[in-house]
């Protein structure tokens, strides 16, 4: 046996013998044990049962280091059920069909309060198979910010770098303009509620810093989660940030031009598209531009019976 055979098996037994070192969802492992080879059967299925014991306890997640990561997944990898060769229909569900039930199905967050019900759905989403089982969007989840009672409900596209390291949407430059917008508005991020379309920072091959938009499936995958937010905060309008944002949300491809400048509605609430903040710190974003963004935040103002001095009518206009 190799040496790196023996640090693999003596990595194996460790993992088995210290379960406390595992952190990896435990619903995800808490399932029929697979069929390895003789010994690790066994053994696999004592380290089920414990994980099935700590769910049982409300118990979601456990400490992992990389190398136990890998003997796991190594255990999934190499029993992963095969597709019948003989029967097309014997094929496991495309994940198209897992996001398309995802919708369809409305999430049933608990708690009482609105901050526990929000709680709710935030565990909810670091697991949410839908989205996962798409193999195109990151592992870190980011959920949602802000103030449960809030009577404007932004919505952005996906979490980018930033945000992804965070862990909190609208972080990174854009988000400083954001809470430019906010502070000009007389509003700040704590009296407002900030999410994303899409939960997950969608992935591209030798990723770095550089950030893509989500598909229309990565999006729908996530719907779910944006469309039980809303449900619970019950604001008296929503933002959508961007032509990603108001695609999710109106289910509709025209552009921010197109749409700004009138109500939509999503779920029966007034909704409104303007460009998303990103848009504004390119170097061509000239002051009309700059107006429109701001005449949309107006109109929000007017509709919530927000106080508007002559001051912040005038933002953005020529200069006399």
């Amino acid at each position: 046996m190799s040496d790196a055979s023996r640090h693999r098996k003596y990595k194996e037994q460790q993992l088995l013998e210290s379960f406390p070192l595992l952190k990896i969802p435990s619903r995800r492992l808490a399932r029929d044990p697979p069929a390895s080879s003789t010994g690790s059967v066994a053994q696999t299925a004592v380290l089920i049962d414990y994980l099935r014991q700590l769910e049982r306890q409300g118990v979601t997640h456990v400490p992992v280091d990389e190398e136990a990561r890998a003997i796991l997944r190594g255990y999934f990898k190499a029993n992963a059920p095969q597709p019948s060769r003989s029967s097309p229909t014997a094929t496991a569900p495309q994940p198209a069909a897992a996001v398309a039930a995802a919708v369809a199905a409305p999430l049933t967050p608990t708690g009482t309060t609105r901050t526990e019900q929000l709680a709710s759905l935030r565990a909810q989403a670091e697991t949410w198979e839908p989205a996962r089982s798409l193999g195109t969007l990151r592992d870190t989840m980011v959920f949602a910010v802000g103030n449960p009672e809030a009577p404007i409900v932004f919505v952005g596209e996906a979490p980018g770098y930033e945000e992804e390291l965070r862990r909190e949407p609208f972080v990174g430059k854009a988000g400083e303009k954001f809470n430019a917008i906010l502070v000009a508005m007389g509003l700040s991020r704590e009296e407002v509620y900030i999410s994303n379309i899409c939960k997950f920072r969608p992935s591209l091959k030798n990723q770095t810093t550089n950030n893509r938009k989500p598909t229309r499936e990565e999006m729908h995958a996530c719907l779910p989660f944006v469309r039980a937010e809303i449900g619970i905060i019950k604001p008296k309008c929503i933002v959508a940030l961007g032509a990603t944002a108001a695609e999710g949300l109106l289910d509709s491809t025209e552009t921010v031009g197109h749409m700004r400048g009138s109500w939509h509605e999503f779920e029966g609430i007034p909704l409104r598209v303007t460009y998303h903040p990103s848009y504004l710190l390119h170097s061509d974003a000239a002051l009309p531009e700059k107006r429109k963004v701001w005449d949309d935040m107006l109109c929000l103002m007017e509709f919530l019976d927000m106080p508007i001095s002559e001051k912040q009518r005038g933002y953005f206009l020529p200069k006399r």
